[in-house]
């Protein structure tokens, strides 16, 4: 009985064992048909991930080139190891000991020639950030979302013209073994360069006036008289290469830098203009037919009105008056009572108006990244942003470029245009032709001004570094207007100084900005000289310069 019962409790054994194998079957089954049939396609690209690599190959950007053809900025061919890992897939390296010539790759890396010298018109590179990549920049939708790793511009024409100067990665395809190492190449395709930017830059007067700032701070713009930017130049500057080829310590001293060399002061630098905005006011009183050639003034130093003075430079600094004065000796010697008067004769209406046809308050439209507005104040601005009412001495300061009214150098040197070239008002350009519109100007009036400027330049006049220039039949050849812009403290004021020559189908308009720097006769002034020696050099060459004279008390600026 006990035999026949052992028999039959393991009589289910086989039948258990028999299940247990077709269910691992059945797994077994069911995981295959998952790698194979449901996944496949995944576990096949899977394994030719470990068997082919592709290798990004960098696209050189397009060179920027002076007005002549010499590289502003070019690119460097830097020579690169690639190192293939099973399990990194590949990595560049600079170490190309032992390397054969398969495992080399050029990456392009970009070197300004001029370095600091002209980064505020070259602009700089930095790497994309998260934000931007795969996404299309600006308007660039040819060149497709931004790949990570790329370098995009940063400020400067690198930026405005990113999208023409940036080209196309290309790639290689590298079959490699279990272990990493390449087995063959099995397709390339090119990177594509980007384009070439022709400028209007003047190599060597960009390397001159870069020097005309040492241990200064302010800016320079010289342009042809349609506005063609032949060079700029903001101080202090920076290195653009640090960026490409330096470690972050350097490139953070620079970003830390109380001094903001980045900042570009020539237009993204707002400052009261002084009497740089006198041609602008006299041009305006005599196209609205408020004075005529024959208006003239009496000076006795100042304007009273209740218990307030406004005063003239030359009263205020010497105690001398000018007597009776025309707009063209007003203008030679700056006189602000002139200037005074002629505003509150306009009225606020009339001199916000014209400010406004000059193109104050508003961005110029130059090609450049970081431009501002500056302020063109009247009486609405003034209820806007003081709530407070316009006044009579509001009038006055502002007739003399003070008071709220602030300029970027590249607004003022914008509206001189409009005079140096009778009246065709440009919009600046560093790259191609600049786009004009014609402000119809009575030319018996620009020529005034003109003759007011010339006066400014010569014996008697306001800017003694050029009483000494080369003269035409007696005549001086340049235009010139300097200006000393107070700033609200005590001894501390903006130098100004614009001139052009000749004054007849000018070859170049120079505006300078001596920030905090002194007045536009002594410390502006003779910068803007040493551009006119450099510049009519060849012309000049048979002329005997001397040395800038001492100024007298009759033709110190105010």
């Amino acid at each position: 009985m006990e035999t026949l019962s052992n028999s039959n409790n393991q009589s289910w054994l086989p039948w258990f064992l028999r299940g247990i194998l077709f269910l691992s079957f059945l797994v077994l089954f069911s995981r295959l048909a998952d790698l194979q049939v449901i996944k496949g396609a995944y576990y096949k690209n899977l394994a030719e991930g470990n068997r082919i690599r592709k290798v990004s190959l960098k696209a050189p950007r397009g060179n920027i080139l002076a007005r002549n053809g010499e590289i502003l900025v070019g690119n460097l061919d830097i020579r690169n190891r690639v190192v293939f890992d099973p399990i990194e897939g590949y990595f560049i390296t600079r170490d190309l000991e032992g390397a054969s010539d398969e495992e080399i790759i050029i990456d392009p890396m970009r070197d300004y020639k001029l370095g600091s010298m002209s980064a505020h018109i070259t602009g700089y590179l930095g790497e994309a950030g998260i934000d931007e990549v795969d996404k299309v920049r600006g308007e660039c939708i040819e060149k497709g979302p931004v790949p990570i790793g790329i370098r995009l511009g940063r400020s400067g024409l690198e930026q405005y013209y990113d999208c023409l100067l940036r080209g196309t990665n290309g790639e290689e395809l590298v079959e490699v073994d279990a272990r990493g190492y390449k087995i063959r190449m099995l397709g390339v395709r090119e990177p594509v360069a980007g384009t070439d930017l022709l400028t209007n830059i003047d190599y060597n007067l960009q390397e001159k006036i870069s020097g005309l700032m040492v241990g200064l701070t302010g800016g320079i713009v010289v342009t042809d008289s349609e506005g063609r930017v032949l060079a700029l130049y903001s101080s202090p500057s920076y290195d653009p290469n640090i960026f490409i080829n330096s470690g972050k310590e350097n490139v953070s001293e620079i970003l830390d830098d109380k001094n903001m060399p980045l900042f570009n002061r020539v237009i993204s630098g707002k400052y009261p203009p002084g009497s740089v905005f006198k041609p602008l006011i006299g041009l305006a009183a005599l196209e609205e037919s408020i004075i005529d050639s024959g208006f003239s003034y009496l000076d006795t130093g100042y304007i009273e009105i209740d218990e307030y003075r406004y005063r003239n430079w030359f009263h205020t600094q010497h105690g001398g008056t000018e007597g009776e004065i025309d707009l063209v000796r007003a203008m030679a010697r700056s006189t602000d009572t002139f200037f005074y008067k002629l505003g509150e004769i306009m009225g606020i209406g009339l001199i916000e108006k014209w400010g406004g046809i000059f193109g104050l308050g508003d961005k110029t439209g130059i090609d450049l990244v970081g431009e501002v507005a500056g302020i063109m104040p009247g009486r609405e601005w003034k209820l806007k942003n003081k709530n407070e009412r316009w006044f009579l001495g509001n009038t006055y300061h502002l007739s003399i470029g003070q008071g709220d009214m602030s300029s970027t150098p590249m607004q003022i040197h914008k509206a001189i245009l409009a005079i140096a070239n009778d009246g065709r008002f440009c919009k600046p350009r560093v790259v191609g032709d600049p786009e004009c519109e014609d402000l119809s100007f009575q030319q018996k009036n620009v020529d005034l001004i003109k003759k007011g400027m010339q006066e400014t330049c010569t014996r008697g006049g306001t800017a003694f570094p050029f009483f000494d220039f080369p003269t035409d039949t007696g005549e001086s050849v340049v235009a010139c207007k300097t200006g000393t812009a107070e700033t609200g403290v005590s001894y501390e004021t903006h130098a100004w100084f614009v001139a052009f020559s000749p004054i007849v189908e000018p070859e170049i308009v120079v505006t300078v900005l001596v920030e905090k720097g002194g007045e536009g006769s002594y410390d502006a002034g003779p910068i803007a000289r040493e551009i006119f020696d450099y510049w009519f050099e060849i012309e000049k060459a048979d002329n005997t310069i001397e040395p800038l004279p001492e100024l007298d008390n009759s033709s110190e600026n105010e």
